[in-house]
């Protein structure tokens, strides 16, 4: 079997068999197939596609082509989310307290911000004390004890997917539905969890921005997640302005806290009661409307703040934070952004207002770049909003004065006004099953 053959076949718009991807796999992750061998393959599947065959033999090679993680021990119970990034998205810390207060074991890898995207880590780390790291049977068995347990990427998980993003980063073929849906699934299947409910995001902040995109990739993944015996759902949420009113890691802990306790309600709180819903109706097999039931109850009844505080607790971190905000770093500059107009915030660039919130210090540019876990973006005003002429959008919070002027102009840049309210938006705009 040859590289070029494979190439070739792909580019004529022909199918490829599951031998001949495992074959590619082995020999890119191996060493013996070079990077340019494999560009040309990814630029022949960007444009030639993969049927749902090559998609789920390609995914499940990746899965397999490193490390796994057991789940067994967890049964039915075992259960994840995923999200495909955005900006203010802190739902992972909302729900994973009200699922596990509900009986569903989530042991859970999570990855670093990037660019304008938080990173779960990020957000946990700035919880003071709290540990990300722990070997796998710790893991595994704080998992079991109470029914979370979140930690950093680590070992040898999907290699495969390491060095076939990285090549797809810089040959343009990042966007093809294919392997971003291998991409995403073969991480998900290799962390073992039975059931997966996966979070579209659609809009200006999103990877997707049209709905249209995201409805066929979250249909994708949800077919090759069945196909290869998990038992998933998928929502399409907005993400066409912030999630929430804070961007950036410990102000979107104190804002998750906030939801947990109940003081939070609008587009955060629906988007995680609806994901919440979907991860109890996989792992407990009853209907949503009483699976939505329960996960308001675990709000309501303080359940879900208790597991939050247990889960801090067990990872080293400060429980006191959840109800002394005062213990979270505190940026020393915060400056607050002042309308120069009357009117209504009619759309908001959710990815400006990201890259904002990264030249204040929350996100990286490079992965060696350091975080300042106080830096961000509390909004004030958000899209449909009425707003008057001195009325406060946002108030901006570093601890590097310099970086307030270029952010200011980002955050500016990235809100529009109109003379009428724009129409409603919906936090979640459908549910795949």
């Amino acid at each position: 079997m040859r590289m070029y053959d494979l190439i070739m076949k792909k580019r004529n718009g022909d199918s490829l068999t599951r031998e001949e991807i495992a074959f590619f796999i082995d020999g890119y992750v191996g060493g013996a197939i070079p990077d340019y061998q494999a560009s040309a393959l990814c630029m022949a599947i960007w444009f030639r596609g993969m049927s749902d065959d090559e998609i789920v033999a390609l995914t499940d090679c990746m899965a397999h082509s490193g490390d796994t993680v057991d789940l067994s021990r967890f049964g039915e119970l075992s259960v994840d989310k995923h999200s495909t990034g955005g900006v203010g998205d802190k739902t992972s810390l909302v729900i994973t307290p009200i699922v596990a207060s509900l009986g569903g074991k989530i042991a859970k890898m999570s990855g670093r911000g990037l660019g304008h995207t938080g990173g779960t880590v990020d957000k946990l780390e700035s919880i003071p004390g709290m540990q990300v790291s722990m070997d796998t049977e710790a893991f595994l068995r704080q998992a079991e004890e109470i029914g979370v347990a979140l930690i950093s990427q680590t070992g040898n998980l999907t290699p495969a997917d390491k060095k076939l993003y990285a090549l797809r980063d810089v040959t343009a073929t990042v966007d093809s539905i294919p392997l971003i849906t291998s991409s995403i699934m073969s991480k998900k299947l290799a962390a073992g969890s039975k059931n997966i409910v996966l979070d579209v995001k659609v809009g200006s902040g999103a990877f997707m921005k049209t709905y249209a995109d995201a409805k066929k990739l979250a249909q994708e993944m949800v077919s090759i997640g069945k196909s290869c015996g998990r038992n998933m759902a998928a929502l399409l949420t907005d993400m066409d302005c912030p999630l929430g009113h804070a961007v950036g890691n410990s102000l979107e802990v104190q804002e998750a806290i906030s939801v947990l306790k109940g003081d939070v309600k609008g587009d955060l709180y629906e988007v995680c009661v609806a994901l919440a819903t979907e991860m109890v109706v996989l792992f407990k097999g009853c209907m949503p409307a009483d699976a939505r039931e329960q996960v308001v109850d675990a709000v309501e009844s303080g359940k879900a703040l208790a597991k939050m505080r247990e889960w801090v607790a067990a990872q080293g971190g400060d429980p006191e934070c959840i109800d002394h905000p005062e213990r979270f770093q505190k940026a020393a500059h915060i400056l607050p952004v002042i309308s120069d107009r009357d009117g209504y915030i009619s759309h908001m660039n959710a990815e400006a207002v990201g890259s904002a919130a990264a030249i204040l210090g929350a996100g990286r540019l490079k992965k060696e770049d350091a975080i300042d876990y106080s830096a961000g973006i509390i909004l004030n005003k958000k899209t449909g909003d009425k707003v008057l002429r001195g009325d406060i959008l946002a108030y901006l919070h570093t601890n590097d004065e310099n970086s307030l002027k270029e952010a200011q102009e980002r955050y500016r840049s990235a809100t529009e006004f109109s003379a009428e309210p724009p129409a409603d938006r919906t936090p979640v705009y459908e549910i795949i099953r």
